[in-house]
């Protein structure tokens, strides 16, 4: 028998954060637990039902049983430049500034691979999607965590990043609507950003998946919609939370037309593109009207006052999510973020995620994601208030 050794990257890699969570969750349900799961942001809504017809007309042509392109079909990203155009007035051009991605995360995991190495620095929010220094990890790159604090409503202090790391700094994942805190960011951030990246030379990775889930018909801006952000980086996103398809895996970055060809390098080399019926049925979600989408968030928005008011007359401190479907609250005293996921899970049958797992500066407060109906929502409110 051979002995197994993992590679150097895998020995510093950290448990993820998800994986823990389900098994948790099955410890406890083999015990006859009833849970209720806000744990992870998958959306329980199912994709609406003329995006699953495209599929199966398009899953049905010969034609699109081969081999797609690695770049995405032209007409999905025609739709994507389309779509651009029509949410943000952001021009794209359809060839050089578009590539389809097999969900935002692939995306996202495999860009330092084609800017950063060893020596070099990846900048990140923190707490933030636990890949953001995954990626620069598996680049053999250092990531440097950028504190979100309630303080500064959840936006980095750019001023704070030491001298001798800027000049090794590559790339920087920023992430609005956020997550795991629900803040947004304004114009006046992004411009600040732009400024930021081209006197620095960072490569700006705007993460923007969350952008079509918001409140109070407050619509978040693109990064792009900022003068001068096309020069200096590139935007994710995601079908997965808009269109409730995350388990379709069909996301696409845009912008910087040299930076989109590096990640297209990486991904020729690594994989062979999205099924083009899923890209086809893409192009159906990418063109259905704000009416429908508008009723999904609706629904978020019943859920998220349900839970925001519910906590908070648990007397829990919670921060007013302005988008995204979580909520980010304050853990009650004599808790840390993981004795208090373990209270909840143990005593009340109710699953969150810790807010450490997603960066040191998330010690203090766990995320609880709105993908249960409201009456179950309401469920939740009252166990935790019997726990505590």
């Amino acid at each position: 028998m051979i002995k197994v050794e993992f590679a150097e990257r895998l020995r510093h890699l950290p448990p993820y954060l998800f994986a823990e969570i389900d098994r948790l969750k099955r410890e406890e349900i083999k015990k006859g637990a009833d849970l209720i799961d806000l744990s992870i942001g998958d959306p329980d809504l199912p994709t609406p039902e003329h995006i699953v017809e495209s599929l199966r007309k398009a899953a049905g042509r010969p034609e699109n049983h081969r081999y797609p392109s690695y770049e995405g079909m032209p007409s999905f990203r025609q739709a994507v430049a389309g779509w651009y155009k029509r949410r943000f007035d952001v021009a794209l051009d359809a060839q050089t500034e578009v590539l389809s991605l097999i969900g935002s995360k692939e995306g996202i995991g495999h860009i330092p691979l084609a800017f950063a190495g060893p020596g070099d620095v990846v900048l990140y929010t923190s707490p933030g999607y636990p890949v953001y220094p995954v990626g620069a990890l598996f680049a053999g790159a250092e990531g440097y965590p950028l504190p979100l604090l309630e303080a500064n409503g959840f936006l980095p202090d750019m001023g704070s990043v030491p001298a001798d790391i800027l000049k090794r700094a590559k790339l920087l994942f920023i992430n609005y609507p956020n997550n795991p805190t629900g803040a947004a960011a304004d114009g006046e951030f992004f411009e600040k950003i732009v400024e930021f990246a081209g006197r620095h030379n960072i490569i700006v990775c705007h993460d923007a998946a969350y952008s079509e889930i918001y409140y109070d018909d407050k619509k978040p801006a693109s990064f792009l919609q900022t003068p001068g952000a096309k020069e200096v980086g590139i935007e994710f996103h995601s079908l997965s939370k808009t269109y409730n398809m995350t388990g379709w895996r069909l996301g696409f970055a845009v912008g910087h037309k040299e930076v989109i060809a590096g990640l297209g390098r990486i991904k020729t080399n690594l994989d062979s593109g999205v099924f083009q019926a899923v890209q086809e049925a893409g192009i159906t979600a990418l063109d259905t009207k704000d009416e429908e989408l508008s009723g999904i968030r609706r629904t978020y928005q019943q859920r998220r006052d349900a839970l925001y008011s519910g906590l908070t007359g648990q007397g829990i401190h919670v921060i007013k999510p302005e988008a995204a479907f979580y909520l980010w609250a304050g853990c009650p005293k004599g808790f840390d973020s993981r004795s208090f996921a373990k209270h909840l899970l143990e005593k009340a049958g109710v699953v969150a995620t810790p807010g450490v797992g997603f960066g040191q500066p998330g010690e203090g407060y766990i995320r609880f994601a709105l993908t249960v109906p409201v009456d179950r929502i309401g469920e939740a409110v009252q166990r935790i208030g019997k726990s505590l």
